[in-house]
């Protein structure tokens, strides 16, 4: 068998307290892309912070092709030929894609800027890649400045191109686009390594894959002899059982009801252009769309924490008011925000006083003083019933796992007993094994007759949980249509702003 390309063999890193990665093995070859899977804290940032110069291991040893390397640092990776697009991209906004290239290059300023500009203009029709070598970075789509992260790699010659979740901020088309191109870059000799959480996705891209649990090397298989379920069942280390199709929705009453909502974003601008919903009981309506096209401004000002510039929400027939959180809860309003640790609990604070923030004024504990010792046999009843895995009731929560954090949020949002319940990316950044309990509670909630309103910019999750779709273009509703009549390539287009159609309740 061929020399591969990058091997890496009984990589160890140490951390104090933790040892991320433990005798892994890595062997990926040219012309291959090569998925790397595991869970959360599995391994896999660690390795690849190792084999990019970022880490230094503590035991192991990287080869590329047969001889064996030393990486001080991060330039000396990147001159042999292995270079990584990270998920939050490393841009200048204000530069051009030209200048953003030229960054880090040698020549100074005997640099020639015009030349430059036409080898990438070439490296962009070469690989697929379209993009203007003139245009500003903050002008571009997330898909284009991801365009201009691969051809900066390109252009430095990278043999070994490394992506960390590369999908996660593309519409269904610009996902395929980049399979595309990472296709046509194996079939020139590169090797192609992503991390990703979806396994539909290994599936599509991949020709091997890796799997890590627990800092080790599980497997190394090709994707012809296996399958989403094995490969589910090598992460977390059990049988994962996927949630058959979900009984027809029983749709209740009106819960929510959004009438020409307008709100801004952080900096002042437009966010909600006129949004207009409706959510019943016992249904899971799913928002589609890229991140940053007023998703997170929805969620915010139906929460209470972002005010509107006009329009109306009403929760079981009662007007919620301008930007008043303690009222929305009393509405019967849960939330669970995109940013466990920011917004929906407090990091320093035990499980019992993070599972008591909205429910302290309760009469159950005590008219003047608290009942601490009441209020901590119903966190530890609440901890055991979900499941939370944490050191104590007392403990730091940001000591936890992501999986269990949620599980955290989502006991005490679910423990009062919602009438509609907004969540935000649930899944983000869970393992299979976490992500499988969240989609099991929240389905559990909408039997329970409870409205959803759950955003996701994964359409996999959505076509799973939701009775029906619409999709946030630029602060605009572009469609909504029911889950079993919705497609990935007409959601793609509306996700992308290419159709509208329209929107009935």
């Amino acid at each position: 068998m061929a020399v591969p390309l990058v091997e890496m063999r009984g990589i160890t890193k140490v951390f104090p307290g933790v040892v991320a990665n433990e005798g892994v093995n890595l062997a990926v070859h040219a012309g291959e892309i090569h998925a790397l899977l595991g869970e959360n804290g599995a391994g896999k940032s660690t390795l690849m912070s190792v084999l990019t110069g970022l880490y230094r291991p503590d035991g192991g040893e990287i080869y590329l092709d047969g001889r064996r390397v030393n990486f001080r640092s991060p330039r000396d990776a990147i001159e042999a030929g292995i270079g990584m697009v990270h998920q939050h991209f490393r841009l200048v906004a204000p530069f051009t894609v030209t200048e953003n290239v030229a960054l880090g290059l040698k020549g100074g300023l005997k640099l020639n800027v015009n030349r430059l500009a036409g080898e990438i203009a070439a490296l962009s029709k070469e690989y697929g890649l379209q993009v203007d070598p003139q245009a500003r970075i903050w002008q571009l789509s997330v898909g284009e400045q991801q365009r201009v992260e691969i051809i900066k790699l390109l252009y430095r010659k990278t043999r070994v191109l490394i992506l960390d979740e590369p999908t996660a901020v593309l519409t269904p088309q610009e996902a395929r686009d980049l399979y595309r191109t990472l296709k046509r870059m194996a079939a020139q000799g590169c090797a192609v390594i992503f991390i990703t959480h979806k396994l539909q996705e290994v599936m599509d891209a991949a020709d091997t894959i890796t799997i890590l649990r627990g800092g080790k090397t599980v497997a190394t298989v090709k994707k012809s002899e296996t399958s989403e379920k094995e490969l589910a069942r090598m992460m977390v280390g059990r049988e994962i059982v996927w949630q058959g199709d979900k009984p027809v929705a029983k749709k209740g009453e009106k819960i929510l009801e959004i009438r020409d909502l307008r709100a801004l974003n952080d900096k002042g601008l437009p966010a909600l252009r006129g949004i207009n919903l409706e959510v019943f009981a016992g249904e899971i309506l799913g928002i589609a769309g890229v991140a940053g096209n007023g998703q997170r401004e929805l969620a915010e000002v139906i929460a209470g924490l972002r005010p509107r510039q006009g329009g109306s929400i009403t929760v079981s027939g009662q007007e919620l008011g301008q930007c008043d959180p303690c009222r929305v809860i009393q509405a019967g309003v849960g939330y669970i925000p995109e940013d466990r640790l920011g917004t929906g609990l407090i990091p320093n604070l035990g499980a019992v006083d993070n599972l008591l923030l909205k429910e302290y004024r309760h009469p159950r504990w005590g008219r003047t003083i608290m009942n601490r010792r009441a209020a901590r046999q119903w966190a530890g009843e609440l901890v055991q019933h979900f499941k939370v895995k944490m050191a104590g009731l007392d403990a730091p929560v940001k000591m936890m796992s992501g999986g269990n954090l949620q599980r955290l949020l989502l006991a005490r949002e679910i423990s009062s007993r919602p009438r509609l319940l907004v969540a935000v990316y649930p899944a983000r950044g869970l393992d299979v094994g976490a992500t499988e309990t969240v989609h099991r509670l929240l389905l559990e909630q909408r039997a329970a007759g409870t409205a959803i309103l759950l955003i996701s910019e994964d359409l996999e999750e959505l076509f799973r949980l939701a009775d029906r779709i619409a999709v946030m273009y630029e602060g605009q509703i572009m469609g909504l249509m029911p889950t079993e009549k919705a497609s990935v390539e007409e959601l793609g287009l509306m996700m992308a702003g290419a159709k509208r159609m329209e929107v009935g309740a």
